[in-house]
């Protein structure tokens, strides 16, 4: 008989647990509708990547797309917490890890690196590196950005210092329309610029793929990791990232199809520019983090980046 009423009581807490779980999961779930992502861009390239792929079809969260035309804007707004995530090559994200923003990175995309170059006119006597000795060369976007990376490495390839050429910074899109009117004799710079230089006659005289790993990374900012709502919707947008880059690799002609329309550029600009996208997505890993540091490591010999930064400090492996 004691051994009945235990069963019946057993049941009865059995119960009890599984409405709870119930309980929460239907507050779990119904917390996740109410979520909301900004996510931060550059000049559309990511969201063109999930909306072709067909991702984003279905997810449990909202969406609201914030677009820059560089990292520094965009690590701007991430400081204040006005976007959850960015996208943004290795150099510009410890930019902003040293200026103070609160972010960890989560996911790694590896690309070639033809998609960050210099670029020089047409009809430029500039035909090498080394000729950029004494010309004024423009680095887009701003101090911090993966072209700055690429030049201060071609530069020391060369033979030459930093000092050698005369280093300018401006925004992209007041850089393109500067170029483009032969204003700019060198420009350091990353797609999809780069490619609608090139395409309007722009003549490349190197590109990263020569001189460095090409790492970008998806970053989420701490207030929101610290969410526990939007903590879910973060790790869940970045497995749907990794998925649509896997698409975009077996279906090309899709991608730049897409982005074409989204951008309004030019087919053939397009498909260069997906053409040199990234090519391997994946959670952090412990060579990632070693490669960072010693870009990080570098940065701060120069001077550009005013303290050391550990980088283990400011990832997540295994985030997905």
């Amino acid at each position: 008989m004691r051994f009945s009423l235990a069963g019946r009581h057993f049941t009865r807490m059995i119960a009890g647990v599984l409405s709870l779980w119930l309980i929460l999961g239907t507050l779990i779930n119904a917390s996740a509708a109410q979520t909301t992502l900004v996510i931060g861009d550059q000049a559309r390239i990511l969201r063109s990547l999930l909306e072709a792929s067909g991702v984003l079809q279905g997810i449990p969260y909202q969406i609201r797309w914030a677009n820059f035309q560089g990292a520094a804007p965009l690590f701007e707004a991430q400081r204040a917490d006005a976007v959850d995530t960015s996208y943004a090559g290795d150099l510009p994200v410890l930019q902003a890890l040293a200026g103070g923003v609160n972010l960890k990175i989560i996911l790694t995309e590896v690309s070639s690196g033809k998609g960050n170059g210099i670029v020089v006119p047409a009809n430029s006597p500039i035909n090498s590196v080394n000729d950029l000795r004494g010309q004024q060369v423009v680095v887009s976007s701003a101090a911090g950005s993966i072209s700055q990376n690429l030049l201060y490495l071609a530069l020391e390839k060369a033979g030459l210092s930093r000092q050698d050429a005369k280093i300018r910074f401006v925004l992209p899109v007041d850089a393109s329309a500067a170029f483009n009117s032969g204003q700019i004799k060198a420009w350091a710079v990353f797609d999809p610029y780069l490619a609608v230089a090139q395409q309007n006659g722009g003549r490349l005289i190197t590109d990263a793929s020569k001189l460095t790993s090409s790492f970008s990374f998806l970053t989420a900012t701490t207030q929101s990791l610290a969410d526990p709502a939007k903590q879910q919707a973060i790790k869940d947008f970045a497995v749907r990232v990794r998925q649509a880059r896997l698409w975009a690799l077996s279906h090309p002609q899709q991608y730049a199809e897409s982005y074409a329309k989204l951008s309004h550029l030019p087919p053939a600009t397009a498909k260069l520019i997906t053409s040199r996208a990234a090519t391997d997505s994946r959670s952090v890993t412990t060579e990632d983090l070693t490669s960072l540091q010693s870009t990080a490591d570098r940065f701060y010999h120069y001077g550009i980046l005013p303290d050391k930064i550990n980088v283990n400090d400011h990832a997540i492996k295994g985030f997905l």
